[in-house]
């Protein structure tokens, strides 16, 4: 569990494996953050039926707050989506969430991640930066909501130790 401040008082958050029954909350804040938001079905297929999928989510008090994913292939990372409720941006919380899928990531013994984010989003692209995160190229036209490039972002992961008591990291189950 981490400590969160918030408007004077501490509040604990903490991360956990994403499960079906959190579907519902994560698409809400899946349309809350994003413009051409993923389908319910897409998440049922990332659960269920994807062996390379690994999502989490953040709760605060209970209550979740965001989530993220991401695919483990071979030695490589994908980030398939990082999103927090409207009413908590603004307060490094993302940063929090990517910090503990780099850190989940490590662990899983991955050495690289990777990520597609749009060109228009420089705060995202400034919080990838200084995670590591360096520009690879473009993809041309990759957003179908409006044909916007997506620029390809990659980091190299710090190796993690393998001991398992890595507190709040989500483990492969």
């Amino acid at each position: 569990m981490d400590n969160v401040a918030n408007e004077g008082q501490e509040t604990m958050f903490q991360f956990r494996l994403m499960t079906v029954a959190d579907i519902p909350d994560v698409m809400e804040i899946e349309h809350e953050a994003f413009t051409l938001p993923w389908t319910e079905e897409a998440f049922h297929n990332e659960l269920k039926h994807n062996h390379f999928a690994k999502y989490m989510v953040m709760e605060l008090d209970g209550t979740a707050i965001g989530y993220a994913g991401m695919w483990t292939i071979m030695d490589e990372a994908h980030i398939t989506n990082i999103a927090v409720r409207k009413a908590y941006q603004g307060r490094k919380l993302g940063e929090k969430l990517l910090d503990e899928l780099m850190k989940t990531a490590a662990y899983l013994g991955m050495e690289r991640m990777t990520l597609e984010v749009r060109v228009s989003n420089v705060v995202a692209q400034n919080l990838y930066q200084k995670k590591g995160f360096e520009s690879a190229g473009l993809r041309k036209g990759y957003y179908s909501d409006n044909g916007e490039d997506a620029m390809i972002m990659w980091a190299v992961l710090p190796p993690a130790g393998r001991s398992g008591e890595e507190e709040g990291s989500v483990m492969d189950s």
